[in-house]
């Protein structure tokens, strides 16, 4: 049964408790500086002040729907229109919490609060992996969480501040984000369910494009191809 209880004594030195996240968090933060570098050039050159990329950076921190907001913003879309596609999108981030929350029982909300608001996706897979080897405690979580966060912010207001020296299109910055996700979802294939389940949410995603107007496709394949992974993982233990 998963457990939030260290692996560390309570005596253990703080030094000693934070230096497994900081080492488990720079392959994020190095993933994380060319890519909010980029956000910040688009940022730029959509007409966005530093001032207001860190504030975005701050307060949503979340990649994907920051680059979403960013393309809607220079196609003029309207300010309810991001709003909500900002808030349908991150709604993965429930189903990553609630995973997370197994590992994290009779710990307090001032905790979870500051642990919640650090989630992403390069987060999750590394805290999820961690606490399933069980060499893992909240500590570490939080600094992988945090240390991925302050690296974030700093590269997109970076990024906006050197935005006005790059040309458009210059470096495949468009494609940044999108490169990000696929080798995020390659180290997640750790057998032939997963695959499946992989596969079965990139044709669930097409469709769900294809035949259903709006963003809802993002969230409507993770949720449908989640689900149909657990059913599939339930009937390969019975079966097994």
């Amino acid at each position: 049964m998963p457990s939030s209880t260290s692996n560390l004594c309570p005596k253990t030195p703080l030094r000693a408790q934070l230096t497994p996240g900081a080492t488990a968090a720079w392959p994020i933060c190095l993933g994380y500086l060319p890519i909010g570098l980029a956000l910040g050039v688009l940022a730029q050159q959509a007409g966005l002040p530093w001032w207001a990329v860190g504030m975005m950076s701050v307060l949503v921190f979340a990649g994907s729907a920051q680059f979403i907001c960013i393309a809607m913003l220079s196609a003029g879309a309207t300010i309810p229109a991001m709003i909500l596609t900002t808030f349908v999108i991150n709604l993965r981030h429930t189903l990553m919490s609630s995973a997370l929350a197994l590992y994290l029982s009779n710990v307090r909300r001032s905790f979870l609060a500051l642990f919640a608001y650090g989630i992403t996706d390069e987060s999750f897979a590394v805290n999820m992996t961690a606490f399933r080897d069980g060499h893992w405690n909240r500590h570490a979580a939080l600094i992988v969480n945090q240390l991925a966060n302050a690296v974030w912010v700093c590269a997109t207001i970076t990024g906006c501040l050197l935005g006005q020296f790059v040309p458009r299109g210059a470096f495949g910055i468009d494609y940044a984000l999108t490169g990000m996700f696929i080798c995020l979802l390659v180290f997640q294939l750790r057998g032939r369910l997963y695959l499946i389940t992989g596969l079965l949410a990139g044709a669930i995603s097409v469709g769900w494009y294809l035949f259903i107007p709006g963003d809802s496709y993002i969230v409507g394949a993770s949720v449908t191809a989640a689900t149909l992974g657990y059913f599939l993982q339930k009937h390969h233990r019975r079966s097994g």
